[in-house]
């Protein structure tokens, strides 16, 4: 699991250089590549913070919508067996296979 920390909504990385002797990571979930780096922890989140808010200031300026635009799909490549399997449990419930995907996603949140 990918370490994370989190500041008005947006999610950032965690990653320590043992060469450099430092803390580092970027912006996820965003179109731009923001990135921030400190020597311990407190400077890490504190420099996290300081890019969000940048990061906001910038896109303000420039007209820019801040957030990577979720689009609401995804392409995933599964067996074909199990494609199949999926579709037909899907017909029999009477769903389309996105339906029948989607609310096996939110029962398994």
């Amino acid at each position: 699991m990918k370490n994370l920390m989190t500041y008005k909504d947006y999610w950032g990385s965690v990653n320590y250089s043992s060469e450099d002797e430092v803390f580092y990571g970027k912006i996820e979930g965003i179109n731009d590549l923001v990135n921030f780096e400190g020597t311990s922890v407190t400077e890490l989140k504190k420099a996290f913070e300081e890019a969000v808010e940048d990061y906001l200031v910038f896109c303000k300026e420039i007209g820019k919508e801040p957030l990577k635009p979720y689009k609401g799909s995804f392409n995933i490549r599964i067996d074909p067996k199990l494609h199949k399997e999926l579709s037909i449990k899907a017909m029999k419930e009477g769903k389309s296979l996105n339906a029948y995907i989607e609310k096996k996603l939110i029962e398994s949140k």
